[in-house]
């Protein structure tokens, strides 16, 4: 018995390691691809970002409206065949969008005249919808793998699942930083082309090691091939105790699952008519919506969907408003690698504190961490430097593209003094000391400005610690109280929600694009972490009552790690 058990630790380990390679693999080319398709798109369309936003929507729209189908397609196929499939289907779309542009960069200039430039067109449209497959496939690739294959790995075992998630978190950060400058310096060295054939190559490499690692787990772990529609008893980890005990063993399937109970499926299935069949996809969005509203972690999920309504991220939005601050190039490449650090640092508490203080009450500490830290950013809107101005309008900016033929400065023309001073600030700070002599006057106190911009950052850097560790403690949430019948549906929709907040944050950055509004920006911002941590607050107090401010003692969950797995009802 003493030596079946070390052999188990031994193939779990083994297992580990290999789940541990696969992500390294998975995510370098992720990360690779995600960077790259936005600066090729950029070249093609003649430095315009039509195409890049183009495809950012199509991106967010697609996951939205398909998170859920994606998340019950995944949950109805066994893992094997849904690993396999979207990892085939991620790579060969990539490897076929690298052919296309390759293809494009080449011949731009012969496909431009014929049929008036309309097949060029198509090639656009055809890049932009295989890339949108390949990230549709990532998406599913993550929720079996991530939020469902790590899970059966690890076993009972949480303290080595939330070791496990720490470390593809790392390899996360890491592959976020490193990814993007591989290609940037192939691209900087080579050329667009190069770039294209090197991510292609890559992804025909990897896809080969993947699909041989993803098997050689699956032959490792052999609880990966049970995958049944009704749920064990011992899978139902439940927060709310009183709704586990009502429960008898075989209702712990919801919505979804329930039609897979039936053991005349195949039958029923005939039956279906046409109209059915058209309607299966929505009732599939409806009823994974309701299941997931219907979670005992939905404040949690949607605590951490809040967060992505927030321009405090190093994305496109945060880089631009800092190049309009005069901050180089060098200095935000170096902001992004402490941000990179401070995240690292984030899941590194997630598990000190994870042990210390059990999960529920991690997530309270990381919020209000995180919060804290924000603090410094909106604090950055009052500093002398911002350049928040609430007379001129957040909407000046569209409605002059859109209403009036005259340009912008004239809009708010009492105020052209200030909007010239902001307007020469920039180069001086971007070139040095060498600005117009008759604007010397102006420029003057110029190094004031920076004091704003430095909160900003400090806050942004520093609220990754808390802001990892909170992600973390939500995906383990989901991991652990999520029926396995419902993993895929359920973090399908978390995944839409994401998307969804992350969406409506960049059509607020569309509405209110110029730098006077960013401060403004930048508070309801903060407003919306701090709605995202009052609905995980309000889910920790549901869950642990009174026990939620009991320090350094683990939540009554942990009791499950040290129990027999038919004892689940007891705390």
């Amino acid at each position: 018995r003493f030596g079946q058990s070390i052999s188990e630790i031994v193939s779990l380990c083994a297992s580990k390691v290999k789940i541990v390679m696969l992500f390294v693999l998975l995510l370098k080319g992720d990360r690779m691809w995600h960077f790259a398709v936005s600066v090729f798109l950029v070249e093609l369309y003649g430095n315009s970002l039509l195409l890049t936003a183009v495809y950012g929507l199509v991106v967010a729209g697609s996951v939205l409206l398909l998170g859920a189908i994606i998340g019950d397609w995944v949950d109805k196929n066994s893992r094997l065949k849904v690993a396999q499939t979207s990892l085939v289907v991620q790579n060969a779309s990539v490897i076929l969008c690298g052919i296309i542009l390759m293809i494009v960069f080449l011949f731009k200039t012969q496909l431009l005249t014929l049929y008036h430039g309309w097949l060029l067109t198509v090639c656009y449209i055809l890049v932009i919808t295989i890339a949108n497959i390949a990230n549709l496939a990532s998406t599913a690739t993550a929720i079996t793998i991530q939020r469902d294959w790590i899970v059966v790995v690890a076993g009972e075992d949480r303290s080595k699942l939330a070791d496990m998630n720490a470390t593809i978190r790392r390899i996360d950060q890491l592959t976020n930083i490193l990814a993007p400058m591989a290609v940037g310096q192939i691209m900087t060295f080579g050329s667009p082309m190069i770039g294209c054939g090197f991510i292609s190559g890559w992804n025909l490499m990897s896809m080969c090691v993947e699909y041989l690692l993803l098997w050689k787990v699956y032959q490792k772990t052999p609880t990966l091939a049970l995958k049944s529609a009704k749920v064990e008893e011992s899978e139902l980890k439940q927060l709310n105790v009183k709704k586990e005990t009502d429960m008898k063993p075989s209702e712990g399937v919801q919505l979804i699952v329930e039609k897979d109970v039936t053991g005349f499926e195949p039958q029923q299935e005939k039956e279906i008519g046409c109209t059915a069949r058209i309607a299966e996809p929505f009732t599939t969005f409806r009823d994974g919506w309701v299941a997931y509203y219907n979670q005992p972690v939905f404040l949690a999920g949607m605590g951490l969907a809040f967060l992505y309504m927030t321009v405090l991220g190093f994305d496109c939005i945060t880089t631009g408003y800092a190049y309009t601050q005069g901050l180089s190039g060098s200095l935000l490449s170096l902001l992004m690698g402490a941000s990179a650090v401070t995240g690292i640092m984030g899941t590194v508490a997630f598990t000190w504190l994870r042990r210390k203080c059990g999960l529920v009450r991690t997530g309270l500490i990381s919020g209000v961490a995180q919060f804290a830290c924000l603090v410094l950013c909106a604090i950055s809107v009052f500093m002398p430097g911002s350049p928040m101005d609430l007379t001129v309008s957040p909407f000046a900016d569209i409605s002059a593209r859109l209403f009036e033929s005259e340009p912008l400065p004239t809009i708010a023309s009492p105020e052209d003094k200030p909007e010239m001073v902001f307007a020469t600030g920039m180069p001086n700070l971007l070139n040095g000391s060498t600005t117009p002599a008759n604007s010397d006057p102006e420029m003057s106190p110029e190094p004031v400005p920076l004091i704003s911009v430095s909160f900003l950052f400090a806050g942004v850097i520093a609220a990754r610690v808390g802001l990892w560790s909170f992600d973390l403690t939500v995906t383990q949430l989901l991991q652990e109280n999520v029926v396995e019948s419902e993993r895929g549906i359920i973090n399908g929709v978390q995944n839409s929600m994401n998307y969804l907040l992350d969406l409506l944050h960049f059509i607020m950055v569309i509405l209110a694009p110029n730098p006077e509004s960013f401060g403004l920006l930048v508070l309801i911002s903060v407003s919306f972490v701090a709605m995202g941590h009052i609905m995980y607050f309000r889910f920790a107090q549901k869950s642990l009552g009174k026990q939620l401010f009991v320090c350094c003692t683990p939540d009554p969950k942990a009791v499950y790690d040290s129990s027999p797995p038919g004892n689940t009802t007891t705390v």
